[in-house]
């Protein structure tokens, strides 16, 4: 594995409620909400700054269609570019295309 690939392995996870992300969260860490507007289950996303080399950003069980969910990027990814491609993927076995965000805006939400 790359070391864009390890970065972004590394990254942690939050979703909306959780005590846990809710007490370390801080200014200094990138956030953004993820929904899943599809019927089914969002299960995957993928991160890539080249749509070449991807890292999976590890979502827990999933987030059901309807649903949101807050995702924190792990510091350790603070030197990659703000512009990064993502993509979903669904119980189903479809996947969303490709689509190209800047994490470090304030209040980035992610339709899947």
């Amino acid at each position: 594995m790359n070391s864009l690939g390890i970065g972004l392995a590394a990254m942690a996870l939050g979703i909306a409620g959780s005590a846990m992300i809710s007490a370390g969260v801080n200014a200094a860490e990138f956030t953004f909400t993820a929904t899943n507007t599809t019927s089914s289950k969002l299960t995957e996303i993928w991160v890539s700054e080249d749509k070449v080399d991807w890292g999976y950003f590890d979502i827990g069980s999933g987030i059901a269609p309807g649903s949101s969910a807050n995702l924190v990027w792990d510091q350790s990814t603070n030197s990659e570019n703000c512009a990064q491609w993502v993509m979903g993927v669904f119980a189903d076995g479809s996947e969303s295309e490709p689509a190209g965000f800047d994490f470090c805006e304030d209040g980035l939400e992610l339709d899947f």
